[in-house]
């Protein structure tokens, strides 16, 4: 009876050490997975600034996976109707303008996507918190009423990411990505 009761004790506090033993690296695969879940979409506006002038351009976007996504212009009405599609490394424009879908041949794909800073490459390979990044367990705060693991991640050398630096604190409980904080290549807070 002894052993049955041990037994029984042991694997209802199973889930309670195997949260214990996770590793940073384990903590932020889990919250990027919740965050990406197998599919979104989503409806979201950019605004690109420079010095001499300022666009904003609307989007309906959908995406499976890491792998597929499509995304429509809205707006404004000079690139509206135009789409984008990505297929595993592959990109694909439909530009409504000429009635013509082209390939993103790769002589383009380091050239600027709809006059921001993100290139055509960068929609395709999308850099991960989880493959690019070195990750280090700060330990615990209380963020907002809520426990979270405090996690460093730190770009590895050959990751093509923009951050020299992100925190990010993700609760204990669920694996929510609750609060990050992004530091630029000088390790200043941005």
């Amino acid at each position: 009876m002894k052993k049955v009761i041990l037994s029984i004790l042991m694997l209802a506090g199973f889930p309670a050490l195997h949260a214990q033993t996770l590793s940073a690296k384990e903590i932020i695969a889990k919250a990027d997975e919740k965050t990406r879940g197998l599919s979104s979409q989503g409806t979201m506006t950019m605004t690109v600034v420079r010095p001499d002038w300022t666009r904003t351009i609307s989007m309906k976007t959908w995406s499976k996976g890491r792998e597929y996504s499509l995304v429509i212009i809205t707006a404004p009405a000079k690139d509206k109707g135009q789409v984008f599609l990505k297929l595993k490394t592959e990109m694909w424009n439909w530009v409504p303008s000429i009635d013509k879908t082209i390939k993103i041949p790769p002589s383009m794909m380091l050239q600027s996507w709809m006059g921001s800073d993100f290139t055509n490459d960068d929609l395709v390979k999308q850099s991960s918190i989880v493959v690019d990044y070195s990750h280090k367990l700060l330990g615990k705060e209380k963020v907002r009423e809520m426990e979270c693991y405090k996690i460093e991640l730190t770009p590895l050398p050959d990751a093509a990411v923009v951050w020299g630096k992100v925190i990010m604190w993700v609760t204990t409980g669920g694996f929510d990505q609750w609060m990050a904080e992004y530091y630029d290549e000088d390790n200043v807070l941005v």
